[in-house]
């Protein structure tokens, strides 16, 4: 086969994850808008990863256009993970159950590795409060493992 067609096919699963790992950011930032409203989340991860790596810059943004700022990395934040859900085996990808469980994973490792990586303060948060962010995850997870119809990433 075509080298170029090869790659084309080889990619294609990469670049439809991402796509879906954005819209699937979109969802979550849709379910945190309203567990926030709820009170039952406090500061979303992203507003605290953002404010701990880059408070000078995120300083400069004007206070109205703060939250569109941490939609926009969330976002790409997204999408890169729905690209790496992209590389794993088609044979993983299709299972039902591997987008929810890869957002569970995403969102452990978050809690387990990168927020102590980034000095993040954890207080404890509430039972309600862990299983929100569990929630959006995953909802993040089930959206980028549904299969694009009518497409299917072979």
């Amino acid at each position: 086969m075509n080298q170029t067609l090869e790659g084309e096919r080889e990619r294609k699963p990469i670049v439809r994850a991402a796509a879906r790992g954005a819209i699937a950011s979109m969802a979550m930032s849709g379910l945190r808008q309203l567990t926030t409203a709820l009170g039952l989340v406090a500061q979303t991860p992203p507003e605290a990863v953002i404010k701990k790596t880059a408070p000078q810059a995120f300083r400069r943004v004007p206070v109205e256009r703060r939250p569109a700022v941490v939609e926009a990395v969330h976002w790409l934040y997204g999408a890169g993970g729905g690209a790496f859900f992209g590389v794993l085996p088609r044979a993983v990808r299709e299972r039902p159950w591997a987008g929810p469980v890869y957002g569970m994973l995403f969102w452990a490792a978050f809690e387990v590795a990168i927020a102590p990586a980034l000095g993040l303060p954890r207080k404890p948060e509430t039972g309600v409060e862990r299983l929100a962010l569990l929630a959006d995850h995953v909802l993040y997870g089930a959206v980028v493992g549904a299969s694009p119809w009518p497409h299917r990433d072979h």
